[in-house]
């Protein structure tokens, strides 16, 4: 069911996020703690986004993190305020290759899903249906989780990043309920993730918040996060609020 991070903060190397922690990234892909009914290790591939001022870069292998030496020698030599990064466990019948591995970017956007959309094609056919041709044909693999970024595209179009993940958690729910819709979305200055039937935490310091599927040390003052939530993050603050509510708490 994949593992993600998300990073707001000071610069750091974008290598480290990766291995930093005793249950860091890396060891999240051989050995998850918390996957909650789906995959035993998230070995299907990797991906890694990072701002560089206005520029969305990324790395991706569909190979697994711990196989890739350019984690320990290329990565770490790249400084940056936000990060997305994410190591995948493919569902059943979907490819194992680069372009179906998170992040995935346009823009100034990057965007991870841990989790997965039961009943996949069929229940979100009429979602996909408000696509445009052009934005279908721009499809980066035939995975659920791609298909969900081509329709958060679109949406954030005319909506706040907010709103169009709500939006979107509630649509694919209507059709298919048990889905799980864990999602991370950056324009390198916010973050935003959701909670839906899935394991994630926040960790504040003093100069970052960092936001994982599951938390990536022993640090206490991780905060879990509950279920049907959506997290709001800066480099110096988070809120957390209902997704069926409009107000944060």
């Amino acid at each position: 069911m994949c593992r993600h991070l998300g990073y707001l903060g000071s610069s750091t190397s974008v290598g480290s996020l990766l291995t930093r922690g005793t249950n860091s990234l890396r060891n999240q892909s051989f050995a998850p703690t918390d996957m909650r009914g789906g995959g035993t290790i998230n070995a299907d591939g990797f991906g890694v986004a990072w701002w560089d001022e206005q520029t969305v870069r990324s790395y991706r292998n569909p190979m697994p993190i711990w196989t890739d030496p350019a984690v320990d020698d290329a990565l770490p030599q790249s400084k940056s305020t936000s990060v997305i990064a994410a190591v995948r466990s493919a569902t059943v019948g979907m490819p194992v290759e680069r372009s179906a591995c998170a992040p995935f970017t346009d823009e100034r956007w990057a965007f991870s899903h841990n989790g997965v959309v039961f009943g996949w094609p069929d229940t979100v056919a009429d979602l996909w249906s408000r696509v445009s041709p052009v934005d279908a044909l721009m499809l980066p693999a035939p995975t659920d989780a791609a298909a969900l970024w081509i329709v958060l595209r679109h949406l954030l179009r005319t909506l706040d990043p907010e709103s169009a993940l709500r939006t979107l958690v509630s649509e694919v729910l209507a059709t298919s309920p048990k889905a799980r819709l864990n999602f991370l979305l950056s324009d390198g200055t916010s973050m935003y993730a959701t909670a839906v039937h899935h394991s994630l935490s926040v960790l504040q310091t003093e100069d970052s918040v960092m936001i994982a599927s599951e938390p990536t040390d022993d640090d206490p003052d991780w905060t879990p996060i509950d279920d049907r939530t959506l997290v709001v993050a800066t480099a110096s603050e988070f809120t957390v609020s209902h997704l069926d509510e409009q107000e944060h708490t």
